[in-house]
């Protein structure tokens, strides 16, 4: 598999994980380096999100909105095609991602973000060593299910 595919399978995995409930098995921290960024972008993600650094701290701040935690009912990431520059070791890439969200109160949304994240190529796989996320879009969606 080319390295470029390899990166797209991190982020995709990344992204499963998040999902509740989880649909793919493993751990989130294996994912991203020891010393790892994971940044709201824009004035709304950047004030709800900030700034998290280090691989221990990232999956802290991720596990306050996974199970056992009550928040999300329901979530699911959508990624769409994206691009990917492989310099040496590293990657960059820029994705799209919507996400379906129905939360512990009842409450449901649809959301887009900008993912911008960058990989180091190890000999295992690539890790993410800094992930930003912006909201581009959001909705309410109505409806029970």
């Amino acid at each position: 598999m080319d390295t470029r595919s390899l990166v797209v399978d991190t982020l995709a995995r990344y992204l499963a994980l998040c999902d509740v409930p989880a649909r793919a098995e493993g751990e989130l921290g294996d994912l991203f380096t020891e010393d790892a960024v994971w940044e709201g972008g824009g004035s709304e993600y950047a004030e709800k999100f900030g700034r998290t650094e280090g691989r221990a701290a990232i999956v802290e701040m991720l596990s306050a909105y996974l199970p056992p935690t009550p928040h999300f009912r329901t979530n699911v990431h959508l990624l769409f095609p994206g691009v990917v520059y492989v310099n040496g070791g590293t990657a960059q890439g820029s994705w799209s991602m919507q996400q379906l969200s129905r939360y512990a109160s009842g409450a449901a949304e649809v959301m887009v973000a900008q993912l911008d994240v960058t990989f180091r190529i190890g000999p295992d796989r690539p890790r993410i060593s800094a992930f930003r996320t912006e909201r581009l879009f959001s909705a309410p969606l109505t409806g029970e299910r």
